[in-house]
């Protein structure tokens, strides 16, 4: 059941420690297939090197197995409650990755104050309140608080990001971690410049209609 998705999911989790967002077990990635709604998403507690597309759990919108021998992630209902009420997305991420998480430890945006940001994410990262792990709280807390952003930090928790599908979300969350790490930095050098509404707004426009191969 839905073998290429499956295959492709496998391979994303491997681009999430090739880029240093997770540990051990932690994280996630979860895909919807737009033809059925089912979602493929990752086993709860398998580690990343014995992860294969075989071993990643289907289910259905309502949290039914609907293929997989193993237990799906602890944040199925998270992912299941974006999806139900989000229909322009197709993948969400889940990770702790460092810098990005010492924001959501602080309870801190990620302020727009690179280009990068402003480009892949059109304004600051939010933070969405604490939200209790296992239920439908976080996925709650992320639809009601992401607004037009494509990630959120969770307070005391960590990153989540959406996209049309998985590629999509995987690549945002790079972006995320790799512009926190960047303004943690700049942090310790002083103040960091501010980047106008007009010439964020600006900036995302360009991204999204003129950047690489139209």
């Amino acid at each position: 059941m839905l073998e290429e998705l499956r295959q492709e999911l496998a391979a994303l989790h491997r681009e999430l420690v090739l880029n240093g967002l997770v540990v051990w077990t932690g994280g996630n990635i979860s895909a919807r297939d737009p033809s059925t709604n089912r979602v493929v998403i990752k086993p709860s507690g398998v580690r990343y090197d014995d992860l294969t597309a075989d071993k990643l759990v289907i289910v259905d919108l309502d949290g039914r197995v609907l293929e997989g021998e193993l237990k799906p992630s602890s944040d199925t209902a998270t992912h299941l409650y974006i999806y139900r009420h989000r229909q322009d997305v197709g993948g969400i991420v889940h990770t702790h990755s460092t810098f990005a998480t010492a924001f959501a430890a602080v309870g801190k945006p990620i302020p727009a104050v690179l280009t990068a940001v402003c480009d892949e994410f059109g304004g600051p990262i939010p933070v969405g309140g604490f939200a209790p792990i296992g239920g439908e709280e976080i996925g709650q807390e992320i639809v009601k608080s992401i607004g037009d952003s494509k990630a959120i930090l969770m307070q005391n928790h960590g990153v989540f990001t959406i996209g049309e599908d998985a590629t999509s979300a995987v690549k945002s969350a790079v972006m995320v971690e790799d512009a926190a790490r960047t303004i943690h930095h700049a942090l310790q050098l002083g103040e960091p410049i501010p980047i106008s509404p007009e010439d964020i707004a600006r900036l995302n426009r360009r991204y999204r209609e003129e950047y690489g191969q139209q």
